[in-house]
C-alpha cells in the first residue's frame, strides 16, 4: 500500500538503510524523527545522524526531540496526520500517547527473531551465545520492551566467521526485505500477527565495556565469537605488560597446543597462536595502543619478539 501517510524514527545507518528502502520502493514519508545532532570527531562538531542526512537529502521534514514524553510532541506527530509511524533503531521510548497517534500504530524492525533477544543488543548477543541463525521481525509496538505482535519474520544464517558488521549488512537487507513486504499489504500481516510467547524470550543487554576484555581462561570458540561480536563498537582486547593490545581478527586453531592459558604457543610470520582454556586462537590482526589496525605479519616484520613463543598475555584485568 503505497498510499499510506508513513512517518519514520530511527537514527543509525542501519535505520537509514530502512528509510532509504522505504523511499526507493516508492513509499509516502511525510516526515522523520531522530535523535539530537551529537558532538563527533576530534573538533566534536555537532554532527546529523545517518536519518537525517537521508531526510534532508530528500526534502523532508526534519524532527529532532530529545524526549517523546510531553504532551507538546503527541500533538505535533497528530498534526502529521499519519497512517503508520516506522521505527527502526531510533533510541527513545515512545510513550502510550504517541503509540496511539497512527491510524495503523507503529512498527518496528527488530534485528532478531523474536521474543528471543529483546532489548538493545540483538546482534552482539546473538554472535557470543553462538547462535547458528538470526533474523529480524517487523512487530506491531505495544509499550512493553520488545513485547509486540510479531507481522512478519527474515531469516539469516550466521556463519562461523561473521563479525557484528558482517551480520549487520545481513540484517539490513532482511529488514528492508521484510519491512517493504510488510507495508505492502499491511492489514493483512496485522490481521495475521502472533502472539510473542514471553516464556521463549531473552534479553539482549547492551555490551558493557567489560566485557571486551579477554579472559583466555575460557575456550577458544568463546573468545573467538567475543572477538567477532565486538568489532567495531566494543572490540575485544587483552593485556601485554600492561598494555591494552586489541585483538580484532582471529580464528580457533584446529592444533592440539599445550600451553597455560595466555600463553603464545605457535609464532609464524602471519600469525600466533594463544593457548586458551580449552583449544587454543590462532590471531591474524591486532591494534597497538595508540596506533591503527594492523596484521601480525606487519608487527613481525619490524618488531618479531613482541609476539615471539612463550610470551604470555594477562587472563585477570587490571584494578
Amino acid at each position: 500500500m503505497k498510499n499510506l501517510r508513513i512517518c519514520f524514527a530511527g537514527t543509525p545507518a542501519f535505520a537509514a538503510a530502512h528509510l532509504q528502502a522505504l523511499l526507493e520502493a516508492g513509499h509516502h514519508v511525510v516526515a522523520v524523527y531522530t535523535q539530537p545532532d551529537r558532538p563527533a570527531g576530534r573538533g566534536k562538531k555537532l554532527q546529523a545522524s545517518p536519518v537525517k542526512q537521508i531526510a534532508l537529502e530528500n526534502a523532508l521534514p526534519v524532527f529532532q526531540p530529545a524526549s517523546l514524553r510531553p504532551l507538546e510532541e503527541t500533538e505535533k506527530l497528530a498534526s502529521l496526520d499519519i497512517d503508520i509511524l516506522i521505527v527502526v533503531a531510533y533510541g527513545l521510548i515512545l510513550p502510550k500517547s504517541i503509540l496511539e497517534v497512527p491510524r495503523l500504530g507503529c512498527l518496528n524492525v527488530h534485528a532478531s527473531l523474536l521474543p528471543r533477544w529483546r532489548g538493545a543488543a540483538p546482534i552482539e548477543r546473538a554472535l557470543l551465545a553462538g547462535d547458528k541463525v538470526s533474523g529480524v521481525t517487523i512487530m506491531q509496538m505495544d509499550e512493553g520492551l520488545d513485547t509486540g505482535a510479531m507481522l512478519d519474520k527474515e531469516l539469516v544464517e550466521i556463519t562461523a566467521t561473521d563479525n557484528r558488521i558482517h551480520l549487520e549488512e545481513k540484517l539490513q537487507i532482511a529488514g528492508q526485505t521484510a519491512l517493504i513486504r510488510t507495508l505492502g499489504d499491511i492489514q493483512k500481516y496485522q490481521a495475521a500477527s502472533t502472539v510473542q510467547n514471553d516464556e521463549d524470550s531473552n534479553y539482549a543487554a547492551k555490551l558493557e565495556k567489560s566485557e571486551a576484555f579477554i579472559d583466555w581462561r575460557c575456550s577458544a570458540p568463546e573468545i573467538d565469537r567475543q572477538i567477532r561480536a565486538g568489532i567495531g563498537r566494543n572490540p575485544a582486547y587483552t593485556l601485554l605488560d600492561d598494555q591494552r593490545l586489541r585483538i580484532l581478527e582471529g580464528s580457533v586453531s584446529s592444533d592440539n597446543h599445550n600451553g597455560q592459558a595466555g600463553q603464545i604457543v605457535e609464532s609464524e610470520k602471519g600469525h600466533f597462536t594463544v593457548s586458551c582454556g580449552t583449544g587454543a586462537l590462532l590471531v591474524k590482526r591486532i591494534q597497538l595502543p595508540g596506533k591503527k589496525p594492523t596484521t601480525v605479519k606487519d608487527i613481525n616484520n619490524s618488531r618479531p619478539e613482541l609476539f615471539s613463543l612463550n610470551v604470555s598475555f594477562s587472563s585477570e584485568q587490571a584494578k
